[in-house]
């Protein structure tokens, strides 16, 4: 293959380039530091110094900076990701090698999310922090969520196995766009790339071209919105800290500890991982994706953060390219490992609070589903509150129990996507490793 950038390797060099030259992560460090302390101070439920109302509009200026940030992001990411996969697959050249590459990391994702529910499972099994809330501020936090219409609907249909496998077919990829149905863009973008290697390379250079334009444009929009993000991240943290006070946070303290430990014994897994199967010293795997880490922790977005993790795969990690473009964008929609295991987590927190108690066929059950659901997430943020949704429906937890884990749930965002970029890394630096030309 040949070494000469390409106009996406030169972008996203420039793109990385910049942020680090910028010590963009010093400033979004401060920036959520800064977010918390103004916001324990505006809160109602912290300093009080104001009124509530003030308080509350207070929040929404200062957050709107963020919701600009994620504006841009978001509106870029379909695109993002399916020239991403396309080109991946394309520049690859070699129906072997996909197929060997396919065999292998199709299993370690599912296995990974299978372990990183486990573990969710066993922790909060262990801890039981839903015994532990008070049932008046649980009751108090469901009638004001419900009020405020904060409580995701249910979205999957009711379909039977077989009908869930045909589902994954996209019949008609601009309702899977439309719909955000990240699993059916992501297999319509796989079928696309593999079909534009058993083509002439002279009929598929246009279409080639315009996915590298698409590519290029898409970061640079991103690069934009990097330039706000240090202001995006101090607002968004302060209208979250504003609305909920610090008591807000302390009672449902078990439960984000819970989350946040066992996405610690996630990233153990994945240190475990790449010290036996790699041979690589995890302080320096971590030394050398710490940037991307932390930028995955500011946007909660993988897909945002996905251009960022294939240059540092490839120039930090030494990653062969034909390795990263394949299965970076891949794992930015179906790698969700921190995501599986919150949504575990959350889903049994809740069933103690409502005192529901799950059979060993129903844990069973819970740990597939959540396998599955996680899958073809759509890698943008608060989306895995809809598909929590969705797995508490099938456990007999009422909808409104969300607006207990609602109000922690974007600080939860930010670590679990620390968590899914981690693994996306980890995988591609395990298939260099065992998949060989």
């Amino acid at each position: 293959m040949s070494k000469t950038p390409s106009p996406r390797g030169k972008s996203l060099s420039h793109s990385t380039q910049v942020m680090i030259n910028q010590k963009l992560w010093s400033k979004i460090l401060f920036g959520m530091i800064a977010g918390v302390a103004i916001g324990l101070i505006i809160s109602p439920e912290g300093m009080g110094l104001w009124e509530k109302d003030w308080a509350y509009a207070a929040g929404e200026w200062l957050a709107l900076p963020g919701v600009i940030f994620l504006g841009l992001t978001q509106m870029v990411i379909i695109p993002l990701i399916v020239c991403s996969i396309i080109l991946g697959i394309a520049e690859s050249g070699d129906l072997d090698f996909l197929k060997k590459l396919g065999l292998r990391i199709i299993p370690y994702f599912i296995i990974t999310t299978a372990v990183s529910v486990t573990i969710g499972l066993a922790i909060v099994g262990v801890v039981k922090p839903g015994l532990l809330i008070d049932q008046t501020v649980a009751q108090s936090a469901i009638e004001s969520g419900a009020a405020a219409g904060r409580i995701p609907d249910q979205t999957f249909e009711d379909l039977t196995i077989p009908q869930r496998i045909s589902n994954i077919i996209p019949t008609n990829p601009a309702k899977a766009q439309l719909e955000r149905n990240m699993l059916q863009i992501v297999i319509a973008s796989i079928l696309v790339g593999i079909a534009l290697i058993t083509i002439p390379a002279t009929t598929g250079k246009p279409f080639k071209e315009l996915c590298i334009a698409g590519q290029v444009l898409s970061m640079r929009i991103i690069s934009w919105a990097m330039a706000i993000a240090p202001i995006a991240v101090f607002g968004l943290i302060s209208n979250i800290t504003i609305r909920l006070g610090l008591d807000a946070l302390l009672s449902v303290g078990a439960y984000g500890t819970c989350v946040l430990g066992g996405l610690a014994c996630m990233l153990i897994v994945y240190m475990l991982i790449i010290t036996l199967f790699t041979r690589t010293s995890p302080l320096a795997f971590l030394k050398n994706i710490r940037e991307v880490q932390l930028l995955a922790f500011s946007t909660s977005s993988s897909a945002v953060t996905m251009p960022f993790s294939i240059q540092a795969s490839e120039e930090k990690l030494k990653i062969r390219p034909e390795i990263s473009r394949f299965i970076i964008p891949l794992g930015a929609t179906v790698n969700m490992d921190g995501t599986a295991l919150y949504q575990a987590i959350a889903a049994v927190f809740l069933c103690q609070v409502f005192g529901i108690d799950l059979t060993f066929n129903e844990t069973l059950m819970l740990i597939v589903t959540t396998v599955i659901a996680s899958i073809g997430t759509p890698a943008t943020p608060g989306v895995g509150l809809v598909v929590l949704a969705t797995i508490l429906t099938g456990l007999g937890v009422p909808p409104e129990g969300l607006a207990l884990v609602i109000g922690i749930d974007r600080l939860l965002d930010m670590c679990r996507t620390t968590v899914n970029v981690t693994g996306d890394l980890t995988a591609a630096k395990v298939m260099d490793k065992w998949v060989k030309t």
